[in-house]
């Protein structure tokens, strides 16, 4: 054979020797493998130490007292007439907000003049009544000596005929019959005047009950002060009707407003402290005391140290994240060496916290934490593939898992290999670890 013919048949067993490794690298991979072209999927193995423990939060500058202004409850929408621009100073005493008070001040015109009516009404009543009882009296006396007269004529006509006897006597009779029903009337009329008197004094008393109402109305559609401060105005979300994510302004003049809705905040000076939101992950390893490094976003190099004052132990959820399942704490810092001069209350933070390291613990990167069927899971390797694996976890930072049933060692994908599944062509090539990772 001629050496030409030789090295084509060379590379001919060389082409079939190659296609027949491919193909059995394709049978031979396992079915939890992930395949797609070209892909190349970062790892990380387990390591055992001290994992550093960092919780970084955003956080806003509130003042240590404060006062919520609030719209008056008086039965029906307020609408704004006048009100501080928020950072305005204000003293005790001031007028921050004032509402429309035209409806109030015609109720109390109102009632101002039922009391005047009822008022006249009642001296009316009582100057009738001085009247009728003089004349009561006159006539109570007339029928008195009437009865007197009869009873000295009796009395007197013991030398008179049985007949005249017997008419003195009817006389008499009568007198008395006369007296009593006087009396009768009298009493009666005093009751009802008495019953006439109290109808009208609680037609006054109510007149001045309203009135009395309607002038602590319009006391109350004025909002003030109540200590010298800074004003905070408050966002109108239009009664909570404003969607999630929606910018909305502040209060101002013109505005509606239901009873009983926050309309603006008085900060008072003395004191601000921090308060920051961290999730429930992060909670477990804050505590009063830590230090904490505070930077203002508003001014450009500041830098601040801080103290946790106190850690929340209960959580909050924000209205516009019911869908997330991850809670929020509260956490109050103490700024310390700040100048109150230089920080104002609404100012956005960010913070650092550096706690105390996990001791000897097999930890992670966060990137290689997913979730799969509602368990967190991490996709293991397994020669030039990956299988997902549930991991148990005792702890988690913000860039670091701590697990407790994989080896240290153990090799695991950074990125999720089914989402690289989704993304790629469909060709029969593996997932590729990237080497070195």
């Amino acid at each position: 054979m001629k050496k030409p013919d030789r090295r084509h048949l060379g590379w001919s067993l060389a082409g079939l020797l190659g296609t027949a490794l491919v193909i059995t690298a394709i049978v031979a991979a396992p079915i939890q493998s992930v395949q797609t072209e070209g892909s190349v999927i970062p790892t990380a193995r387990v390591t055992e130490g001290d994992v550093p423990v960092v919780v970084y939060a955003t956080g806003d500058l509130r003042p240590l007292k404060a006062q919520t202004l609030v719209a008056p409850s008086l039965g029906g929408p307020l609408q704004i007439l006048h009100i501080a621009a928020t950072g305005t100073p204000v003293e005790a005493g001031d007028v921050v907000v004032e509402f429309d008070r035209s409806e109030q001040v015609e109720r109390l015109e109102t009632a101002q003049s039922e009391l005047a009516q009822a008022e006249q009404e009642i001296a009316k009543m009582r100057a009738d009544a001085v009247v009728q009882r003089a004349q009561d009296d006159v006539t109570l006396l007339t029928a008195r000596f009437d009865v007197r007269r009869g009873e000295l004529d009796v009395q007197g006509a013991l030398l008179k005929s049985a007949i005249e006897q017997q008419k003195l006597v009817l006389t008499l009779e009568e007198a008395k019959g006369r007296l009593a029903q006087l009396q009768d009337d009298l009493k009666s009329r005093a009751e009802t005047d008495r019953a006439s008197l109290a109808v009208l004094e609680e037609k006054r008393n109510k007149a001045k009950l309203q009135m009395d109402n309607a002038q602590r109305n319009i006391d109350n559609m004025k909002l003030r002060a109540p200590f010298a401060g800074l004003v905070a105005v408050k966002d109108n979300d239009m009664n909570n009707a404003a969607w999630a994510g929606a910018v909305v302004p502040e209060f101002r003049a013109g505005d509606t407003v239901n009873p009983g809705r926050q309309i603006a905040e008085v900060l008072h000076q003395s004191g601000i402290e921090l308060i920051a939101k961290v999730n429930e992950y992060d909670r477990a390893h804050l505590s009063a005391g830590q230090k904490a490094d505070v930077t203002i976003d508003a001014v450009e190099g500041k830098n601040l140290a801080a103290t946790i004052k106190a850690v929340a132990g209960a959580s909050r959820r924000d209205v516009w994240s019911w869908n997330d399942p991850t809670r929020t704490f509260d956490v109050s810092f103490d700024l310390t060496g700040s100048d109150p001069a230089s920080l104002r209350p609404g100012l956005t933070t960010k913070v650092r916290v550096t706690g105390a390291p996990i001791k000897a613990a097999r930890y992670l990167p966060r990137q290689a934490l997913f979730e799969q069927d509602g368990k967190p899971v991490v996709f293991v390797r397994q020669g030039r593939s990956f299988e997902p694996r549930e991991v148990k976890l005792s702890d988690r930072t913000e860039t670091h898992i701590i697990v407790t049933n994989l080896p240290v060692g153990t090799e695991v994908a950074l990125r999720n290999p089914l989402a690289e599944e989704q993304k790629g062509t469909g060709s029969a090539g593996p997932v590729q670890p990237r080497a070195g990772s």
